[in-house]
């Protein structure tokens, strides 16, 4: 079961369950923020991206208080996977399930457009059917992508090989180039980028299926 989890303002589940249901022929749920409980089946948590909340305050600055994410903890604390993108990565951020914040860009702009990015580290599950150093292209769509965090977590992070994206022209500032991470135990992933959007060939591009893929397999 891939449980997509749904809040005020997410607007990318019914990609995402188009992703797993259809073309990667998984189970799926969309899993209401109100819920206090995962499918006991869950062998991946998604958490889409959107504007939850409105974005007010801080991008997933509200939504971390919802009752299913108690649940989404405990199950990554378990050794669940959980996949972020997006509003989902900043989610993830003010969470505390991932290290470092996501800021506005650098420009204050909204940046809707396909971005090259390389790959970092492909020791993980995410992306382990990638090259390391691999440039690929994937959509992206934020305000708030501008990932930061201190020098003392940047070294862990870099130590770890939990920088999993970089950009190669760096749309929105974030330091070190980052566009996506995962945590110590390489369970936890979260990323800018959109690989929902890049998914059929006959609209040009599929490099994000593989990525998808990879994690319910």
């Amino acid at each position: 079961m891939v449980a997509i989890l749904q809040f005020l303002g997410t607007n990318c589940e019914r990609d995402m369950r188009y992703v797993y249901q259809e073309k990667l022929q998984q189970e799926t749920a969309i899993i209401w923020h109100r819920q206090e409980s995962l499918p006991q089946n869950t062998k991946l948590v998604v958490i889409p991206g959107g504007f939850s909340y409105g974005d007010y305050l801080r991008s997933g600055a509200i939504a971390r208080f919802a009752p299913i994410m108690k649940a989404v903890k405990k199950y990554a604390d378990n050794g669940g996977f959980v996949l972020g993108i997006c509003n989902g990565f900043q989610i993830l951020t003010e969470s505390k399930l991932l290290p470092g914040v996501l800021k506005r860009n650098n420009h204050l702009s909204f940046i809707s457009k396909h971005q090259e990015l390389i790959v970092q580290n492909n020791d993980n599950k995410f992306l382990k059917n990638y090259k390391k150093n691999q440039t690929i292209t994937l959509p992206i769509a934020h305000a708030d992508g501008n990932y930061f965090a201190d020098s003392q977590t940047l070294e862990t992070l870099e130590e770890n090989h939990q920088i999993l994206l970089t950009y190669k022209d760096n749309p929105n500032g974030s330091i070190k180039n980052i566009a996506g991470i995962c945590n110590k135990d390489k369970n936890i992933f979260g990323l800018m980028p959109h690989p929902e959007r890049a998914i059929e060939k006959i609209l040009g591009n599929d490099v994000g299926l593989e990525m998808l893929k990879s994690l319910s397999e």
